[in-house]
């Protein structure tokens, strides 16, 4: 799932920058179909019960990235039995309806030392929609270090994705923190799956 996504969001990360309307509303569309067809754990008839709010442009944000220095691993919780441990990479800081939003990125440990995901990067987040409209366990962002020019980021709120929680159990999935809870609704990318988990 994270190979499918750092695939889709460089490949694209260029042409999102410059968004423009039909273009960027269809290439969304694509996404979404994509993922909902090449789903490892939702598959064959339960693909229908994928939900996905209206692609907004309002939610493609340029950021501004500060990198972290000298943090030390931290360990996120997660549904399971077994915690993971990240590096708080750097903060991301945008402003959304006139709102100034601060989100913290990490990096896996455990993928550190893989080279195909060595620059990955993992931005978990709660916001005024989990539990509602949205999987209450937060949703997730995948990106990628060479996303980062200037120190500034590209973050499509378009592309958030449900944790494998949200359609079974059974599944160790990340809890984002509380520094990563968002005080507004980001009614963009997947929303909450319509079967329950089984």
């Amino acid at each position: 799932m994270i190979k499918t996504f750092l695939t889709l969001v460089l490949v694209s990360f260029g042409t999102l920058a410059m968004g423009q309307g039909k273009k960027y509303t269809k290439q969304l569309k694509a996404f979404q179909q994509h993922y909902s067809s090449t789903h490892e754990v939702v598959t064959g008839a339960d693909q229908q019960y994928f939900r996905f709010f209206p692609v907004d442009k309002q939610y493609l944000v340029m950021a501004v990235f500060t990198k972290i220095e000298n943090d030390g691993p931290v360990t996120l919780r997660s549904t399971g039995s077994r915690a993971k441990k990240y590096e708080r990479y750097g903060f991301l800081q945008f402003r959304l309806r006139d709102t100034v939003l601060q989100l913290t990125v990490f990096k896996s440990e455990d993928l550190a030392g893989d080279p195909e995901y060595k620059d990955y990067l993992f931005l978990p987040f709660t916001d005024r929609t989990s539990g509602e409209e949205s999987y209450g366990g937060g949703r997730y962002l995948d990106l990628n270090i060479k996303m980062i020019k200037d120190n500034k980021m590209l973050l499509d709120f378009n592309k958030a994705y449900n944790p494998y929680c949200a359609y079974a159990t059974g599944y160790n999935c990340p809890i984002p923190p509380q520094e990563n809870d968002l005080p507004i609704s980001i009614r963009a990318g997947e929303q909450a799956f319509a079967k329950e988990a089984h």
